[in-house]
């Protein structure tokens, strides 16, 4: 397998295709754990560290907006909400659609209720000015450009001049070759989940930081998929991209 990316101790980190990144995930729930609900917290909790770091000294007293999707992208970014809600951060949360909630997602809704954060209705969004979004909307499952509700929150995000910060992959962004069907968010940082995905290309993704999940060995080793952990003592590393593909 051909990687692009490199920590920054220079180890290679292979990256995979939206039906590798699938099967993984399969593997995972299916035979090895962690379930999805256990990945989705993960994914979170590393969602909100991210969003305190790259607000910096004001984390706080900063606001934030967390656009989430139905599926699991947005239960992470709902997640994410919920820690930082618990941190007494300003943090509402705006989703595409309340009623298509998946069941792991609608869990993560329903912890996030007994929280001090708020929920907002699109029509909301434009009285909003925070200091940073939490893009969440669309995660590996892109296959067409973005519609409705979707693009609605894409067009908001990327007329404003404010920090952004993208689960997994840019909303509207193809995770395997980096195509862009419509509109997509403009971020000033990705988050990705597991391993990079293939169509991560650095004009797109921003800053690149690959987050542990806790998906175990012998789930990659299913796939053949030459592993080394990439996090040694840390759960967030920076990820560079390079044009010249090592073996």
């Amino acid at each position: 397998m051909i990687s692009k990316f490199f920590t920054g101790s220079n180890l290679p980190v292979p990256a995979v295709t939206t039906e590798e990144m699938i099967e993984i995930d399969r593997i995972a729930v299916e035979e090895t754990g962690p379930n999805l609900f256990q990945m989705m917290e993960n994914a979170g909790r590393n969602l909100a560290l991210s969003a305190i770091d790259i607000l910096g000294k004001k984390w706080q007293s900063a606001k934030i907006i967390v656009l989430c999707g139905t599926g699991g992208n947005g239960g992470g970014g709902i997640c994410a909400a919920r820690h930082l809600a618990n941190r007494n951060i300003d943090v509402k949360i705006c989703i595409t659609d309340i009623n298509k909630l998946k069941p792991v997602t609608l869990f993560q809704k329903k912890v996030f209720n007994s929280t001090k954060g708020a929920q907002i209705e699109i029509e909301e969004l434009q009285k909003q000015k925070p200091d940073l979004i939490i893009d969440a909307i669309i995660g590996y499952s892109l296959k067409v450009a973005p519609t409705g509700n979707s693009l609605k929150m894409i067009n908001w995000v990327n007329n404003l001049d404010r920090k952004i910060l993208s689960l997994d992959v840019p909303s509207g962004v193809n995770t395997n070759d980096g195509s862009t069907p419509g509109e997509y968010i403009k971020t000033d940082r990705t988050l990705t989940l597991a391993l990079p995905k293939t169509g991560l290309l650095p004009d797109l993704t921003g800053e690149l930081f690959l987050a542990d999940i806790g998906i175990p060995f012998e789930t990659y080793s299913k796939m053949n998929i030459n592993y080394q952990n990439p996090f040694g003592n840390k759960f967030i590393v920076k990820l560079s991209h390079r044009k010249n593909s090592v073996h």
